[in-house]
């Protein structure tokens, strides 16, 4: 559904960026037609949720240290678990693999198949990091564990959990 929707879509954009400051009707048509087999090559390779690869059906994630509703300082030290899949660099996708991101005050989880996006409050921990130490100012918090493939989309709830903190 996905795919049907933004084939359209990028046809119409692909006509609007040919057609804008173009002097020639034959060299638009050409280039119109060009960029168009450019986008489905594109389209065609592109990874979607389907190719994720499996999840164990008893993988999860979890905090080794830190408990829901626990009170802690800061700087606060996050040992990170996953049971059922091995962790790995990003980079490339490999079975029953993946590594962390770590969400602050940024939801529970990341849709299945979602790339995580990569800010303030979505960290990645590409390098295979099982362990980390961030700061956060005083008050409550949500962190939320996700996992993803080598290419930083997201397994979705079934490999995410989230807990609130509070900071002194």
């Amino acid at each position: 559904m996905k795919k049907i929707i933004g084939i359209p879509v990028l046809f119409l954009l692909g006509l609007y960026a040919c057609n804008s400051g173009s002097s020639s009707e034959n060299s638009s048509a050409d280039t119109t037609a060009s960029k168009m087999a450019d986008t489905s090559q594109a389209m065609a390779t592109m990874p979607s949720a389907d190719t994720l690869p499996a999840v164990p059906a008893d993988a999860k994630v979890f905090f080794r240290n830190l408990k829901n509703g626990a009170t802690v300082t800061s700087p606060v030290k996050i040992e990170m678990g996953v049971a059922d899949m091995s962790v790995d660099s990003s980079g490339k996708v490999r079975p029953q693999s993946g590594h962390f991101h770590l969400l602050i005050d940024a939801g529970d989880s990341t849709p299945k198949g979602i790339v995580i996006g990569k800010d303030s409050t979505h960290i990645h921990y590409g390098n295979a990091q099982k362990e980390a130490t961030i700061n956060l100012s005083p008050g409550k918090h949500t962190l939320a564990l996700q996992f993803a493939d080598g290419i930083h989309r997201s397994y979705g709830s079934q490999l995410s959990t989230a807990i609130t903190v509070t900071v002194k």
